[in-house]
């Protein structure tokens, strides 16, 4: 069965680090483009950052950029999320999703895109 399971998630205080990790079963990984995602209480999700099929290619909102480091290992079917810098505003529950529509070489941070998701993990942001 398809399943895409979230973990690393916690409470840290600001400045602190956390890297989120997505375990993926059912799918060959290689064959997707993957995405993280957060929604915050009250909020919409938006998409945080993306991987692309083919060729490594990311995209971050600007929100994290140069903080938040998205990567994959294929070989282990797992995705990971490095966040650096975690400031309170970064709060929410972040979930990873997988696409297969689309370009092979481009991702884009957008939830219609993406087609399995992970349950998700609560990541708080405090002193």
């Amino acid at each position: 069965q398809a399943q895409l399971v979230e973990s690393g998630g916690g409470l840290v205080q600001p400045g602190g680090s956390l890297r989120l990790s997505c375990a993926v079963s059912g799918f060959r990984l290689d064959y997707y483009g993957i995405g993280w995602f957060r929604q915050a209480p009250g909020k919409e999700r938006e998409g945080v950052a993306c991987i692309s099929r083919r060729g490594g290619s990311t995209t971050y909102v600007d929100s994290v950029k140069g903080r938040f480091t998205i990567s994959r290992d294929n070989a282990k079917s797992t995705v990971y999320l490095q966040m650096n810098s975690l400031k309170p505003e970064d709060t929410a529950v972040y979930y990873c999703a997988l696409t297969n529509t689309g370009e092979a070489y481009k991702c884009y941070n957008f939830v219609g895109e993406y087609d399995w998701w992970g349950q998700g993990t609560q990541v708080t942001v405090s002193s």
